[in-house]
């Protein structure tokens, strides 16, 4: 499994606190319970997907390549941090491209298999007004 990070990356307050365990963690391919990672969806009716840290390491994941762009120390943070992803996506772009933000954002291009897959549906998402 080939793991890539956003140079901005978005933290949850409780995962502040030991977001280097959880980094390392996920590098290591080590079990991490409750932990989450937040990643560009591949699904053209969502912006991010949340996956619980753990799943990672599962087997079905290993030739998986994986943009994270957010961690949460659990659950409820994990979706408190998409929303304030989605909240900054939106004011700073009146959209819903989070390809080209990200781009936009970072030093290196957003440019593993599954940011390819979500840059080329992400014309599928419905801009504001459009729903």
């Amino acid at each position: 499994m080939k793991i890539s990070w956003y140079d901005h990356l978005y933290v949850g307050d409780k995962a502040k606190k030991k977001r280097y365990q959880i980094i390392q963690a996920i590098r290591n391919s080590r079990l991490i319970s409750g932990a989450y990672v937040i990643t560009p969806s591949l699904s053209g009716n969502n912006v991010l997907d949340i996956y619980p840290a753990m799943e990672l390491s599962a087997p079905w994941y290993r030739d998986e390549e994986f943009f994270i762009i957010g961690i949460a120390a659990d659950y409820w943070e994990a979706l408190e941090v998409t929303r304030q992803i989605i909240d900054e996506l939106y004011r700073n772009t009146g959209g819903f491209d989070l390809t080209g933000y990200i781009n936009d954002h970072s030093h290196a291009p957003c440019t593993s298999g599954r940011d390819n897959q979500a840059r080329n549906m992400s014309e599928h998402v419905p801009e504001a007004g459009e729903m």
